[in-house]
């Protein structure tokens, strides 16, 4: 005689195996099958892509304001190198490049701060919902700003560098590798500016209004990145200063990797550690604000 079989387990009742609870060993195993934010980021990249693929016409007009900036800055360029031959280690084409290069770096890596729209879902108390999603904020946040970045990077960051080509001539890397380091290090910087901008828009939390905060960040990323003009060209105690903030590992780091004028494997790596650090600041904020959510106007 057999024993009856054990009724099929109903997936919407809990599992009376202790070992598959929540907070078990089991529950928390990291497996293709359990793992449901994958594809949750997956869909917020593709997301914040279209996102910004809707206003077609603002990311063109765009690239048109960061290719004529990129005109005047070459000449600016042309004529300071021509005065002074081998300023910094470039020559008169190394230069012409990093403009344009960086301008091509201003819509991907929002050089200008924001994008993020963080600081008005604090002002307006929609982080508390943000705050009890599946996904963490600072991933939901990442995510999409990484189909934003990827969007601009080919409509506002492409049509700089082929005029700057045109016009001018530019330097290209030599082949397949230094491509991949260059991409790297731009990705790398992209982590290391989203970032900071996360991290100044949950400052929001603590100082209510981020017009001053987002008004620092913008003359550090702008001065200090090397958005301006190559970090080489200060001097002193203040130039090592400047090269060493993460800053500079946004724009100056992969802008060198480019034109082959960087360490590569040692520019790689400081821009990972700044990524990791300033991230895990930003999970360390994400945990804070759950404790402390300021909602403005009522």
């Amino acid at each position: 005689m057999r024993a009856p079989a054990a009724p099929a387990h109903n997936p919407a009742l809990p599992s009376a195996d202790p070992r598959t609870g929540p907070g078990t060993v089991r529950h928390r195993a990291l497996t293709p099958w359990r793992c449901q934010t994958i594809p949750l980021y997956a869909r917020l990249v593709r997301y914040g892509f279209r996102k910004h693929a809707t206003y077609v016409w603002a990311a063109l007009a765009g690239a048109f304001t960061n290719s004529v900036f990129g005109v005047l800055r070459a000449y600016v360029l042309i004529a300071l190198w021509q005065a002074r031959p081998g300023l910094a280690g470039y020559d008169v084409v190394d230069a012409v490049t990093f403009c344009f290069i960086t301008q091509a770096f201003i819509g991907p890596l929002q050089l200008f701060g924001g994008g993020l729209g963080v600081a008005e879902r604090i002002r307006s108390g929609d982080i508390a919902l943000d705050l009890v999603r599946p996904a963490s904020l600072q991933g939901w946040t990442m995510a999409e700003d990484l189909g934003r970045a990827g969007y601009l990077g080919l409509v506002r960051g492409i049509p700089p560098m082929l005029l700057g080509a045109a016009v001018f001539g530019i330097v290209s890397p030599a082949g397949p590798a230094h491509w991949a380091a260059f991409l790297a290090s731009f990705a790398a910087g992209w982590a290391i500016s989203f970032a900071w901008r996360y991290l100044v828009a949950l400052s929001v939390c603590w100082l209510v209004d981020d017009r001053g905060a987002n008004a620092f960040s913008f003359v550090l990323s702008t001065l200090c990145s090397g958005m301006m003009f190559p970090l080489a060209l200060v001097p002193g105690r203040l130039g090592e200063v400047v090269r060493a903030m993460p800053f500079a590992a946004m724009v100056q780091a992969p802008a060198d990797v480019y034109l082959g004028k960087a360490d590569i494997p040692r520019t790689l790596a400081v821009q990972v550690c700044w990524a990791v650090v300033l991230l895990a600041l930003g999970a360390l904020g994400t945990r804070a604000i759950r404790r402390k959510v300021v909602i403005q106007g009522g």
